[in-house]
């Protein structure tokens, strides 16, 4: 018999976690700076799926996380080097206000939609070094099986909010026009730059932190 306040206390637990890290709300702007010359239909398509594809990763390492960095050798520090340039290079196209062409054929639409969904939004926006250390560690510390159900319930949840959140950015981004969003691009690439600069910097001092001295 499955413990019900130990369960919901650790989906509690989780799930404030998670909606802490991957932070819907300080999404909006950089969702709105590389969907901005995407007509509504095209930023609802590329929302559903960066969600989805973050769904998908993150469920992948909360299954096995620790098989999947020790099979390829990598350290949750590199990681999160990895991720923080990754957002900096965003940042740098945020900041100069190089919106990405949607115009040409349908296919090159398609591609430009494809593009912005896997990276930056659905990695490593959404499912940033933060929130897969983070569903690692949850899935480790769950006490039963029905904790680790709880915890991809709550994955499913903090997507579905995401989700939610980048609708509304879309509503955000009607009543701000485009001269509104260039600036709120540019205001929050310097925010998504500095936060990439977080992730370097915890990641250089995991790292030393973990070599044996010398």
């Amino acid at each position: 018999m499955p413990d019900l306040h130990a369960t919901f206390g650790f989906a509690l637990t989780a799930f404030s976690t998670l909606i802490a890290i991957v932070d819907p709300i300080g999404n909006i702007g950089p969702f709105l700076g590389v969907t901005a010359e995407m007509p509504a239909v095209e930023r609802r398509r590329t929302a559903a799926r960066a969600c989805l594809l973050a769904l998908g990763v993150l469920s992948l390492f909360a299954a096995g996380g620790e098989h999947i960095f020790a099979f390829f050798g990598i350290s949750m520090p590199a990681f999160q080097i990895a991720g923080g340039v990754l957002l900096f290079l965003v940042a740098i196209d945020m900041l100069r206000a190089h919106p990405r062409d949607t115009k040409g054929t349908r296919e090159e639409r398609e591609e430009s939609r494809d593009d912005v969904a896997i990276v930056p939004l659905g990695i490593p926006l959404i499912a940033g070094p933060g929130a897969i250390a983070s569903v690692v560690l949850l899935s480790t510390r769950a006490p039963d099986l029905w904790a680790r159900v709880g915890l991809y319930v709550v994955l499913a949840l903090t997507i579905a909010l995401t989700y939610l959140v980048f609708r509304l950015a879309e509503r955000l981004a009607q009543a701000l026009g485009r001269t509104g969003v260039n600036v709120v691009t540019r205001l929050f690439g310097l925010l998504l730059a500095a936060v990439a600069a977080q992730f370097v910097l915890e990641g250089v001092q995991a790292a030393m932190g973990s070599q044996p001295p010398s």
